[in-house]
Formats: C-alpha cells, sequence, structure tokens
C-alpha cells in the first residue's frame, strides 16, 4: 500500500516527517485486509465455535478434547498477532534535491537506511515470467530491490511516480 508521506503518522525517532525539502515522499506498508475489529469478531466467532464444540465433547465425557480446542483458539490468535506485528514494517522514500533516500523499517523498529545522488540513480521495473516484477533501485552498478509490499499494478504507479519525483529535482533535460 502506497501512502503519501504527509497522511502517514509519524514513527518514533525520525524528525522531521517527512524532510521539508523533499519533492516526493512516500511510505510503502504493507497491506492488512482484516482490522482490528474484524479480528475481534472473528476471534469471538472462532472462541464461541471452538467453547461449543469443546462443550459437547466434555458432556460426552472426552474432557481432553475440549482442552485442545482451547490451544486452537490459542493458537489463531499468536497467528494472527505475529501477522499484525509484521504489518509495522515500512518503507520510506524520499526524494530532496541533495539526495534519494530509501530507509527500511523492521517491525521492531530498527531503521536501514540507503542514500543514493537523484542525478545518476534510475528505477527500473524488471518482469519476470509468471510473477510479479521486482521494483528496484540502479546506480553505479548496484542494485537495490524495494517495494516488495506491493502488488504489480501498484509497483507500476510507484515507479511513474517516483520517476517523476527525479525528473523534478534532475530539471529539463537540453
Amino acid at each position: 500500500m502506497v501512502r503519501p508521506a504527509s497522511q502517514t503518522e509519524h514513527p518514533p525517532g525520525r524528525e522531521p516527517w517527512p524532510d521539508p525539502t523533499a519533492v516526493f515522499a512516500a511510505v510503502l506498508t504493507p497491506h492488512r485486509s482484516l482490522r482490528p475489529t474484524g479480528f475481534l469478531i472473528l476471534m469471538v466467532a472462532i472462541g464461541s465455535v471452538s467453547f461449543a464444540a469443546g462443550l459437547l465433547f466434555l458432556l460426552l465425557g472426552a474432557w481432553p478434547v475440549f482442552g485442545f480446542f482451547g490451544l486452537d483458539v490459542l493458537l489463531i490468535y499468536a497467528a494472527f498477532r505475529l501477522n499484525y506485528r509484521s504489518g509495522r514494517a515500512y518503507e520510506l522514500v524520499e526524494v530532496t534535491p541533495q539526495e534519494l533516500r530509501l530507509t527500511f523499517v523492521d517491525p521492531a523498529g530498527r531503521a536501514r537506511r540507503h542514500c543514493y545522488n537523484p542525478h545518476w540513480v534510475r528505477v527500473e521495473l524488471e518482469q519476470r515470467r509468471g510473477a510479479t516484477p521486482i521494483l528496484k533501485l540502479i546506480s553505479r552498478g548496484r542494485e537495490l530491490i524495494f517495494a516488495g509490499c506491493l502488488n504489480e499494478e501498484e509497483k507500476r504507479a510507484f515507479a511513474d511516480a517516483l520517476r517523476d519525483g527525479l525528473s523534478a529535482v534532475k530539471g529539463p533535460r537540453i
């Protein structure tokens, strides 16, 4: 999911947000289709069904099965929590007149920053047969793959927007 950096909540430990001199700034985040309210409804439904089924087995005398139904609910809850945790990762892309900055932030908040001269960097969308294309930055023979959380259409649109941002910094060709 691509959001303009101005419409994204401020991450801790990052000032200013976005860089005031940025010509282009965007935050790339993994898509999460289930909102917290939906998660709560799903967990209540799963818990209710598991409790009812477990109660049935308890009444039939198979009491150990009741615990396994509770374990199922606990494991589903843990899987969703891990999924939501991984959703806290994001990539920040900023283009200023001096540099293109690509910052990868993991779910724990640790950041890795890559900086490029905007006059020398190239954005390339590499097509792959039967798979989602790869979006990468190329500068001085080095390649950096990014935007892995975007689908094909989003990658195309983002590549065009980033190229436009770089063109604004580079100025008109003579």
